[in-house]
């Protein structure tokens, strides 16, 4: 896979942009909001519900901020006015993390304020290793702040995976609440997993500590080896379909939210198994990108993590096996 996917990357840019559009359009909800209403309008009927994103991430100038802010309060208000059963995801630097850190805080702090009023969950999406603390200090004054409908990323690879997980159940309490995933940026091996078979062990030992932890657990993986870990996990500590949490050390049930944990899958990708964790009885979300910025989104993701391309790949080659 790894042949494969830097094949991918090697052709990618030679393609013309129609082309990586056609392949790309199943992975994105559109250029624009209506046409990610009616991606979820479609998929609501399978009994799915999303995490949104407006794509576009890490920002030049304050001034390109100013979209994001306005477009997430526009995806906001069309959730409630349709009665999505969905959350947001927001990336900070699209906000302007690395630029005015106070501004960026402020803009996002407003968009929790109004999601809170709507019992609408927002995740703060985990970047590179360059603001993994930053991200992390930023969903804890948010709680301080009384703000408890928020949530980060934890990504398997890293090695500080473990101690964040820590940290946040201490700090957070019955509040905690973490998506896992295995991490789609490739950092140094200085201070992650780099192997494949490591980091998938890594992600299942983080995805255990959740467990324990208290935490809700969302499981953001394609790997059936992650997927059939995770089942077994939730089934030894007594979780599952329609069983109310039984860990002492876990908060209340949320409105939108599992039973403790949920499953998440990218738009596009392993819908097989999604449908297949869904009619068992379990939650799956799905990630739901769109944007103007599907291009820059799909060939830094594919550069980022060539092995990305295998499920490109086995999607234009075995499409029955993939559908949405």
């Amino acid at each position: 896979m790894g042949i494969l996917g830097r094949m991918v990357v090697t052709v990618l840019p030679l393609m013309p942009k129609f082309v990586v559009g056609w392949v790309s359009r199943r992975y994105h909800a559109g250029v624009n909001l209506e046409s990610a209403l009616e991606t979820m309008t479609s998929l609501s009927k399978e009994g799915a519900c999303f995490t949104v994103d407006v794509l576009g991430e890490e920002i030049t100038t304050m001034q390109e901020a100013q979209f994001f802010i306005e477009e997430y309060n526009r995806v906001l208000d069309r959730i409630v006015a349709e009665g999505f059963d969905a959350n947001l995801s927001i990336k900070p630097t699209a906000f302007g993390l690395l630029i005015d850190p106070h501004s960026a805080e402020k803009s996002m702090e407003n968009i929790l304020r109004k999601a809170e009023k709507n019992n609408i969950f927002v995740r703060l999406d985990m970047e590179d290793h360059r603001v993994t603390q930053t991200t992390i200090d930023l969903v804890l004054r948010l709680h301080e702040m009384g703000l408890k409908n928020v949530g980060t990323v934890l990504q398997g690879r890293l090695f500080r995976t473990l101690d964040d997980i820590s940290d946040l159940a201490n700090q957070l309490g019955q509040d905690a609440d973490h998506r896992i995933c295995k991490g789609i940026y490739l950092e140094s091996s200085d201070i992650a997993h780099t192997d494949k078979k490591s980091i998938t062990l890594a992600t299942n030992e983080a995805i255990d500590a959740m467990l324990q932890s208290g935490a809700y657990t969302a499981i953001a993986s394609h790997d059936s080896k992650v997927i059939e870990h995770s089942l077994r996990s939730l089934k030894n500590m007594g979780m599952g379909p329609d069983i109310e949490d039984p860990r002492p050390n876990a908060g209340n049930s949320r409105i939108g939210k599992g039973p403790g944990y949920e499953f998440q899958m990218l738009l596009g990708v392993r819908g097989d198994i999604r449908r297949k964790l869904a009619k068992e009885g379990h939650r799956t979300r799905i990630y739901l990108p769109y944007g103007s910025k599907w291009y820059e989104y799909g060939v830094r993701r594919l550069r980022e993590n060539p092995d990305v391309a295998w499920h490109i790949t086995k999607a234009l080659l075995m499409p029955w096996s993939n559908r949405r």
